[in-house]
């Protein structure tokens, strides 16, 4: 069984998902959002961010990492600000020598839902029922949950090429 961390995010709203892979099932651990105060300094902002996932990583111990890339908005300001976040997302599971993927939204859209195309609605639906039992209380958390079950299905696939095995 492999534990894996999803995380999306944001300086306003960081959503993260934790779900354990056993060969091609799913199970729901847990889910959240890291929320910040706008009115915070951003250095702060970002301090509460690291110490948020670094607690994280220490209570559920996942072996690996995955973490939405940034799109670019029209914004410039506003997607620095998210590609702050971004790294810190990055780097606490670095720093605690867990293996970190990326994944754009579209590859995320097309893995959950089967469609870069996809709403947000269905990607939090898709979510929902690949995850039963799953209460997911924020769209944030739900696009985390939707990064690792992502990553969970790009990493089965390569496990499956290194040991050869043909796929129909």
């Amino acid at each position: 069984m492999v534990r894996l961390l999803g995380i999306d995010p944001g300086l306003r709203f960081t959503g993260w998902g934790i779900v354990d892979v056993d060969g091609n099932r799913l199970c729901h651990v847990a889910d959240g959002v890291i929320a910040t105060d706008g009115d915070t300094p951003v250095p702060e902002r970002l301090r509460l961010l690291h110490d948020s996932l670094l607690e994280l990583v220490r209570a559920h111990r996942p072996h690996e990492a995955a973490v939405e890339e940034t799109y670019v908005n029209r914004n410039g300001s506003s997607t620095l600000k998210l590609g702050y976040a971004r790294g810190v997302a990055l780097l606490v599971p670095a720093l605690a020598g867990i293996a970190v993927s990326e994944y754009g939204a579209m590859a995320v859209k097309r893995a959950v839902v089967g469609t870069g195309a996809a709403s947000k609605d269905q990607v939090g639906m898709m979510v929902r029922r690949l995850l039963p039992g799953a209460t997911i209380r924020r769209a944030d958390a739900s696009d985390a949950l939707a990064v690792a079950i992502c990553h969970a299905h790009h990493r089965a696939s390569t496990l499956r090429v290194m040991a050869g095995t043909r796929m129909a």
